[in-house]
């Protein structure tokens, strides 16, 4: 009886370590516009930027948001999209969301739009939290995850959230970050994206 016991809490443990390893990574994706390897961020976490040269077109995600209604990336073509991967279990991704909100609410005029991605099962959880923290931005309901499996190899890893992904006026990969973003980093991020003709 006690084995068991003693079985059941290593099973709790290990898969509480999973769920929270998949909250935040370690690994800092780093790149420069040569490919030098320098990280844009001191801390060590890295904004990944890409060329315009070298950018690969996103892939078009599409279905219903998390209240139900049709959206698609390519919707939002002419604007500089930041794409935010999300889970409502992901502290990380709450204490994200309100900073994605207002760089969104700041530079919506100047064509700057977020658009969140719901890797939940459920919509009503996700629906709750979007309310709940007052979001302007739609997320498209995606469980699993699986609209990230038509990325790109290598730009991010698709499993650890949160992860956000800077889509030019072309609808083109510009950017990814695989960590929590402030609202001055997605300021530094698009700021860039913006001035390209």
């Amino acid at each position: 009886m006690a084995t068991k016991r003693i079985s059941r809490a290593v099973v709790c443990a290990i898969a509480a370590g999973v769920v929270l390893a998949g909250c935040t990574t370690t690994k800092t994706l780093r790149t420069d516009e040569a490919g030098a390897g320098r990280s844009d961020r001191s801390e060590g976490s890295a904004l990944r930027r890409v060329p315009a040269a070298q950018r690969e077109d996103a892939p078009d995600f599409s279905g219903t948001t998390v209240d139900g209604r049709p959206i698609r990336l390519s919707d939002y073509r002419g604007d500089v999209v930041v794409v935010n991967a999300w889970a409502i279990w992901c502290g990380p991704c709450r204490a994200e969301s309100p900073a994605l909100d207002k760089v969104q609410r700041e530079l919506k005029k100047q064509g700057v739009r977020v658009l969140g991605v719901s890797i939940d099962a459920g919509r009503k959880n996700a629906l709750a939290f979007q309310k709940e923290l007052k979001l302007s931005y739609p997320s498209l309901h995606d469980p699993g995850g699986r609209q990230f499996l038509k990325l790109p190899r290598g730009l991010v890893n698709p499993q650890i959230i949160p992860f956000t992904l800077y889509i030019d006026r072309e609808g083109r990969i510009a950017g990814a970050t695989q960590f929590p973003v402030t609202a001055d980093d997605v300021r530094s991020a698009v700021t860039p994206i913006l001035k390209e003709k």
